[in-house]
């Protein structure tokens, strides 16, 4: 694996929130994140079916543009009911002409599992695949997940997207209804981010 090296590394994201994330995970490290939305870059297309190749679309998109190394992450939920949908397409099933509606999202997916009577529980994950690209090409993929079942109605005030209805395994609450220091620990992003830790320096 390529071990990053520099000092500063551009996130390619235009979301305040995601760069705060991941520039407290890398604090440790002595790199300074900046965001592609700082640097003015326009948002790439993600015409990829998989996270890793939307992930991939990003990076290096980001990297080519400034010469800096590039981090990125696609993530989403998959719904074993649903055949693994809304899956990269998580983001798209909350899109309304006003922006993101994730409330709208979850009643669409539980509606659907009614639909098709999906058996209890209704097993899904959370996927968060982050990809570290360099201005020459390279890349290295880090790939993580949380199991767990989807529930009904909504649970919760925390959190963001699915968070409400989303219960991990192991615990009796969902991630909206979670301490975030708790769900941080546990999620999807975080078990990616151990494995990237290693490319810093860390150890996964």
């Amino acid at each position: 694996m390529r071990r990053f090296t520099g000092d500063r590394l551009l996130v390619a994201t235009h979301n305040s929130g995601k760069l705060e994330e991941i520039a407290a995970l890398l604090q440790p490290y002595g790199i300074t994140c900046v965001s592609a939305g700082e640097m003015g870059l326009p948002e790439p297309e993600e015409t990829e079916t998989t996270f890793v190749g939307n992930a991939r679309i990003k990076a290096h998109a980001a990297a080519k543009a400034t010469g800096l190394p590039a981090l990125a992450d696609d993530s989403g939920i998959e719904v074993d009911g649903l055949g693994g949908a809304p899956g990269v397409y998580t983001a798209d099933w909350a899109m309304t002409p006003n922006g993101r509606d994730f409330v709208q999202a979850m009643s669409r997916t539980w509606a659907e599992l009614e639909t098709v009577s999906a058996p209890y529980p209704r097993r899904a994950r959370f996927r968060a695949t982050m990809v570290l690209a360099w201005p020459d090409g390279h890349d290295e993929v880090f790939e993580g997940k949380v199991e767990g079942q989807v529930v009904w109605p909504t649970r919760g005030r925390q959190g963001h997207g699915y968070d409400p209805m989303f219960q991990p395994d192991g615990h009796e609450i969902t991630f909206a209804e979670m301490d975030p220091a708790e769900k941080n620990r546990i999620s999807h992003r975080a078990d990616a981010f151990r494995k990237l830790s290693a490319a810093f320096g860390g150890k996964e």
